[in-house]
């Protein structure tokens, strides 16, 4: 199985990291060990939201889309707050 993910930063919550892996446990971890240069100063981080896919491909299909475009990623971290909220 594999996923996208959405990481929210706790020091800064305006800060959402959007990617995708194979194992959300321990990709969180690598995010919150500071070992993903992206986010390192970002850490440490919660996982807010996830999707499942079956394959590698839909889930980095998915990632690209949600990071190219505004007009996916804008609702989709509207619908995430909210729920945060």
């Amino acid at each position: 199985m594999w996923y996208f993910y959405v990481l929210q930063s706790t020091k800064n919550p305006d800060y959402f990291y959007k990617g995708s892996t194979d194992n959300l446990q321990r990709r969180l971890r690598q995010h919150n060990q500071s070992l993903v240069t992206s986010t390192k100063p970002f850490g440490p981080f919660r996982l807010v939201y996830y999707e499942a896919y079956l394959s590698e491909h839909g889930a980095r299909i998915r990632e690209a889309s949600v990071k190219k475009s505004g007009s996916v990623s804008v609702p989709l971290l509207r619908r995430i707050r909210d729920s945060l909220s």
